[in-house]
């Protein structure tokens, strides 16, 4: 074995890029050996590999350059210590933050997907699987408002209630008949969160779609209700209405597209 290595080779020896070898030794992070004083090429010892293992390791572990500098000329355990617990906190954190991206991905391509796939045309009895929800608090609506107010209000203190407003965001009726009547006015909003404690429970649900912007749902409520009456079908609970495909995935607003169920308690009658 030889007693010292060009860049090259000791890139090759180490795993790290040679020209990492020579950035480090350019900010005075970790210096070749010695230098051949007639061409200045880097030369480095077998004995520099423990240095080259610190630095990548800390490297590997997201440590800034700057403390690992620092931690060259000084540190113990108890110090290094303290600072793999700084940094697993730090990434627990970034843990939590890619598995909440991971979750509204999954929720989005979930509801894109369906409604890729669905026909829209028709209104029909469908299972619903459990959903988990939060449910925020009751809309307030001055004369004249719809949607967009308590909306806007709402969002200003998302981040004090803890809710991510990345998560599909839908509109929650008590009835059928209140959708009916006020389908720019939700009774509350509510976003499809998996840590949420409130549900859609599973179970069968009156469906049906519309295309429109937010709160133009057309005739949606008459079809519901008159394909409800022609197959004595009972429906019960609160209205559920979400966006399939919204200005996250489609330019148009006329190309919204927008789903509303509700809890069927009495099924239609077998032929």
């Amino acid at each position: 074995m030889k007693d010292f290595f060009t860049v090259k080779e000791f890139a090759a020896l180490t795993g790290v890029e040679a020209s990492t070898l020579r950035f480090w030794d350019e900010i005075d992070l970790f210096s070749p050996a010695k230098r051949d004083p007639d061409n200045n090429y880097r030369y480095y010892s077998l004995a520099q590999l423990t240095a080259v293992n610190f630095i990548s390791v800390l490297s590997d572990l997201n440590i800034p350059l700057k403390t690992i500098a620092e931690l060259r000329k000084d540190r113990d355990p108890e110090n290094f210590m303290r600072l793999l617990e700084i940094k697993e906190k730090e990434m627990d954190m970034e843990l939590r933050a890619l598995r909440e991206r991971s979750s509204i991905i999954h929720a989005r391509r979930e509801l894109i997907r369906y409604g890729l796939n669905v026909d829209i045309t028709q209104v029909s009895v469908l299972h619903r699987d459990h959903k988990a929800l939060i449910i925020w608090p009751r809309n307030e609506y001055k004369e004249g408002e719809t949607f967009l107010q308590p909306l806007a209000a709402f969002a200003n203190q998302a981040a004090m209630h803890r809710i991510n407003l990345d998560f599909p965001v839908g509109g929650y009726w008590d009835s059928l008949d209140g959708f009916k009547n006020a389908t720019s006015r939700p009774d509350c909003f509510f976003s499809i969160d998996p840590t949420g404690t409130s549900a859609r429970k599973e179970g069968n649900y009156l469906v049906g779609f519309s295309h429109g912007f937010y709160g133009e749902v057309g005739d949606l409520p008459d079809r519901m209700l008159a394909y409800a009456t022609e197959n004595d079908i009972a429906v019960e609970g609160p209205v559920y209405v979400i966006y399939l495909h919204d200005e996250i995935c489609t330019l148009e607003s006329s190309d919204y597209l927008a789903q509303a169920c509700i809890a069927v308690s009495k099924p239609k009658k077998l032929k």
